[in-house]
């Protein structure tokens, strides 16, 4: 299990990434964040509408209310705007940055 530090620091290139593939509501982001990682991320509403509020604060992201077809219930479903994609693009290359070099540290090879 990630530790709350890193889940907390993975939530936003996470979530701008989830919502590149499309329009989505947030039981279903949890879901797929624990499906994708296996069980190994486990994010909580507490945790995540924050990071949603921010992103829409950031106008990142905007967010309506819309009728769920299976259920007909109101859900709130999140979507990118053009600056959440280029967001997106940033956050991927910012973490892939970390990713190689901890690769290249953890391999015993330093930069």
């Amino acid at each position: 299990m990630a530790s709350k530090e890193l889940v907390a620091a993975s939530a936003r290139p996470l979530l701008l990434s989830l919502l590149a593939d499309g329009e989505d509501y947030g039981y279903s982001l949890i879901r797929r964040v624990r499906d994708l990682s296996e069980g190994k991320l486990e994010w909580s509403e507490g945790m995540l509408y924050p990071v949603l509020h921010r992103l829409e604060d950031e106008e990142l992201i905007q967010a309506r209310w819309k009728r769920s077809a299976e259920t007909g219930r109101k859900r709130k479903y999140y979507r990118l705007r053009a600056s959440g994609k280029r967001a997106a693009t940033a956050e991927r290359e910012a973490w892939m940055d970390v990713h190689s070099t901890l690769a290249r540290l953890w391999r015993g090879t330093r930069v």
